[in-house]
């Protein structure tokens, strides 16, 4: 008999930088969102953000391995830094069950991005190929019963941090620790990274 596929939540960004809002969500999920891991998929380039202020790949893929430490159910992948550009999320996620046949994968979005996801490559081919949960983000409401079937929303706390709040705070100085993971915070300082 075969086991259980493992429920794997797919949290793309750029983490630009990672913040305990990220985290608090992704713990969400595991802890009380039924699923058995999250894997930060700490992407290049999003093709509908500027590239301006984006810290350099390695650094953000550095930060979000300290941030995330040694909690057995937070994995941080590289995964799309190999894939041909430009990157498409039903593209990834087609790559992902190709990889890992024996894991069972949520695309995980604020309802923010839920709102615009016309927007996104192949908007329906998405939603007919995958299950996402969508978690809620301030002035962005979704009920759940507008939702397809294969979309769950989750009542995960709302924290809201961005990271452009926590680029803007750094450039102007001010002391943000306790917005960051410890390890992410000394990290920047050290590098003077998003001043």
């Amino acid at each position: 008999m075969n086991a259980a596929p493992h429920k794997v939540g797919i949290f793309g960004g750029s983490f630009n930088p990672i913040h305990v809002g990220h985290l608090a969500l992704a713990n969400y999920l595991c802890e009380f969102g039924r699923l058995d891991a999250v894997w930060f998929l700490v992407t290049p380039q999003n093709p509908l953000k500027r590239r301006d202020d984006l810290l350099d790949d390695t650094c953000r893929l550095e930060l979000t391995r300290l941030a995330i430490g040694d909690y057995p159910k937070f994995h941080v992948s590289d995964f799309e830094f190999r894939l041909p550009r430009p990157l498409y999320t039903l593209h990834t996620l087609r790559a992902l069950r190709e990889a890992y046949p024996e894991n069972e994968f949520y695309l995980i979005m604020g309802s923010d991005n839920w709102r615009v996801l016309n927007l996104w490559h192949e908007p329906q081919q998405l939603l007919a190929e995958n299950k996402l949960i969508v978690y809620p983000r301030p002035g962005f409401e979704v009920s759940a019963s507008e939702l397809p079937p294969q979309v769950r929303l989750v009542k995960a706390p709302l924290l809201d941090v961005s990271s452009t709040f926590i680029r803007e705070g750094l450039r102007q100085g001010k002391d943000i620790r306790f917005f960051l993971p410890p390890a992410v915070y000394n990290r920047i300082k050290q590098e003077n990274w998003y001043l």
